[in-house]
């Protein structure tokens, strides 16, 4: 050893955080998650299994062999959801938003192919693709979805640059062009029920984006005069004429084109307050309501768990659509706000439609219960949109 001091300088090194550290941290993607949101979809779609294995285990033990068929089959179609879901947030909004020029195209040429000998008609709608085995494809449910993010990406492009404080005429022309295409491949199926759906969206898109509420009011008139039209010029099937004129006059032909409507009501109005309990529905056992696992799936609640289990069903629908709106108040870019605003419009007027045809307070669309209804697509299109919204959520700035 010589003389000299020796100095010695001490580096501090934060330790490493383990994984349930980083899962616990502030900025962690579990701990900014919108729980009240995923638990609410979960539920119901839990809620959605039960129904459907109560309206299909009888039919299914004779036509299957199998009790289980939907109710596995609906599982098995929310899991994808849930899988769908986890892979859109690990992609981000954001990411997606560069995507839609080809998740446009491909979702236009989806809706094409169901106007070629690949398209098949279920109940009535020829809007679907048989994929085989037992599957298939509706188009129309993900042209939803593109139609949100390609209008926003149109919409917010200018405003979130810090180009323009709100849309100009001429951007909102090009967005409205987005949906015009889809929405005429889809009229010429015809799905009416996508198109009530895919309206309403354009609408809330609008809205949200700080457009002149012009735009709104015209394209209200402009809907008017084009059912007005289609109705004239008899564009329409007559299974869905017949629809509108049951609901007009529910006495029209009670056994024939009033009977799923008139059906729904006594099944739903047997129920009472507490219901006659899962899988002990008269009418629901019966089969006498068509399509209990679809589009009629509430007729179900309402005779097996009364009001009371009903309504618990408006309120988990009522706590998606809350946290929904929430996220959209609370991001900071104008396209996050009307991609939350178009899956709330959406979400919105569908469950409003579904559970209104069952109380003979709106016509017959034929479109699902959102998380609850029997169906892939409807399933797979619902938590794609609930993965959206997580994405907003996660990927907005933490404050202090």
């Amino acid at each position: 050893m010589t003389g000299s001091t020796q100095r010695f300088s001490v580096q501090r090194y934060a330790p490493e955080r383990g994984p349930w550290s980083k899962l616990a941290a502030r900025d962690s993607v579990l701990r900014r998650l919108d729980w009240p949101l995923l638990l609410a979809a979960l539920a119901l779609s839990f809620v959605g299994s039960l129904l459907v294995w109560s309206a299909t285990r009888g039919r299914d033990a004779l036509t299957h062999g199998d009790p289980y068929y939907f109710f596995f089959r609906h599982a098995l179609n929310t899991g994808i959801g849930l899988a769908l879901m986890i892979g859109t947030i690990w992609l981000g909004h954001r990411t997606l938003r560069g995507a839609v020029p080809v998740l446009y195209g491909l979702s236009v040429l989806l809706v094409l192919a169901v106007l070629t000998p690949l398209g098949a008609t279920v109940n009535g709608a020829h809007a679907w693709i048989v994929l085989g085995g037992g599957f298939s494809l509706q188009p129309s449910e993900f042209t939803k979805i593109t139609i949100i993010l390609g209008m926003a990406m149109v919409l917010a492009a200018r405003v979130d640059a810090g180009d323009q404080s709100h849309p100009d005429q001429r951007t909102v022309v090009k967005a409205l062009g987005l949906a015009v295409v889809p929405i005429a491949i889809i009229m010429m199926m015809p799905d009416l029920g996508s198109v009530m759906v895919i309206a309403m969206i354009i609408i809330g898109v609008l809205l949200a984006s700080g457009a002149s509420n012009r735009w709104v009011l015209g394209l209200l008139g402009t809907g008017a005069l084009g059912a007005v039209l289609v109705w004239q010029i008899g564009l329409l099937d007559e299974y869905q004429i017949n629809r509108f004129a049951a609901f007009a006059n529910p006495e029209l032909d009670p056994a024939g084109v009033g009977y799923n409507t008139n059906q729904a009501r006594i099944a739903i109005g047997s129920g009472g307050l507490h219901g006659t309990g899962l899988f002990k529905g008269s009418q629901t056992t019966g089969q006498f309501v068509p399509e209990q696992q679809t589009d009629f799936v509430f007729t179900v609640a309402g005779e097996e768990l009364g009001f009371l289990g009903a309504g618990l069903i408006l309120v988990l629908l009522g706590v998606v659509l809350w946290r929904a709106c929430r996220i959209a108040r609370e991001t900071t870019e104008l396209y996050g706000t009307i991609v939350a605003a178009g899956i709330i419009a959406w979400f919105a007027f569908q469950s409003f439609e579904n559970i209104g045809m069952t109380l003979g307070i709106m016509p017959v669309a034929g479109l699902p219960l959102p998380f609850v209804s029997y169906g892939g697509s409807s399933m797979f299109a619902v938590w794609v949109a609930i993965g959206l919204l997580q994405s907003i959520r996660v990927q907005r700035p933490i404050t202090a």
